[in-house]
C-alpha cells in the first residue's frame, strides 16, 4: 500500500453547472502529467449507455453500506437528498497510482474537504462560473430538472461557494479553453515542484 505522501491526487469540484464534466474530458486529453479519472461508486441505477466499472461502480445499497462500514471509502455521501449514495473507493486511488498516473477526483465540496484532510498535499481546484446568474442560466439550459430540483441545486451552489477559499486554487470557467489551459499550467507547476514522498 502506498503512503498518502507518494500519491498524487487532484481534486476538482464546484457547484452543479460549473462545467466540471466538460473540463475533466479536456484535461484527460490535454494534461501535461499522466492523469486518470477516479471512477466513483454509486447506489443509483445505471442510465442508458452507462457501463459498470467504466462510468461508475454500480453497487447495491447493501454492498455500499458494507464497504462503507469496512472503511473502504475515502469519502462518501448521499447527494442532493436523492436517496442515492456516491463515494470514492480507496482501491481506485491505489489502482491509478499503480498505473503511474495522478488520480483525478471530480467530487462534491463535502467529499473534497474530506479528501483534503486525508491528503493534505492534494492539488485542490475549485471551479466556478463568473456569477450566480450564469449558474442558473447553465442549469436552466439543460432543461433536465424540475423547478424544485433546480432551486435546490442553486441553494447548494450558494453554500458550496463559501468553501472556495478552502481550495489551493480557484479557476473561473468563463471560457473553456482558457480554464483548461489554466488548470494544465497548475499541474505543470505542481509537477516541477513535486517530490515523491
Amino acid at each position: 500500500m502506498s503512503t498518502p505522501s507518494s500519491l498524487r491526487v487532484v481534486v476538482l469540484s464546484g457547484p452543479s453547472g460549473a462545467g466540471k464534466t466538460t473540463i475533466v474530458g479536456e484535461l484527460l486529453a490535454k494534461s501535461p502529467v499522466p492523469l486518470s479519472l477516479s471512477i466513483s461508486a454509486t447506489t443509483r441505477p445505471p442510465r442508458p449507455g452507462e457501463q459498470d466499472g467504466d462510468h461508475y461502480h454500480f453497487l447495491s445499497p447493501e454492498e455500499f453500506q458494507r464497504r462503507r462500514e469496512a472503511g473502504e471509502f475515502l469519502e462518501c455521501a448521499e447527494v442532493h437528498k436523492s436517496g442515492y449514495w456516491y463515494g470514492t473507493l480507496q482501491s481506485e486511488i491505489q489502482r491509478i497510482h499503480e498505473l503511474g498516473s495522478w488520480a483525478l477526483l471530480e467530487i462534491d465540496v463535502e467529499g473534497a474537504l474530506r479528501v483534503m484532510e486525508l491528503y493534505p498535499q492534494a492539488i485542490s481546484i475549485f471551479l466556478q462560473t463568473p456569477s450566480m446568474a450564469e449558474y442558473e442560466q447553465r442549469l436552466r439550459s439543460r432543461g433536465s430538472e424540475s423547478e424544485e430540483v433546480l432551486q435546490r441545486r442553486l441553494r447548494t451552489a450558494e453554500n458550496e461557494l463559501k468553501f472556495a477559499a478552502s481550495y489551493r486554487y480557484c479557476v473561473v470557467n468563463d471560457q473553456l479553453e482558457r480554464a483548461v489551459r489554466e488548470i494544465c499550467e497548475i499541474l505543470s507547476r505542481e509537477d516541477t515542484g513535486s517530490h515523491v514522498g
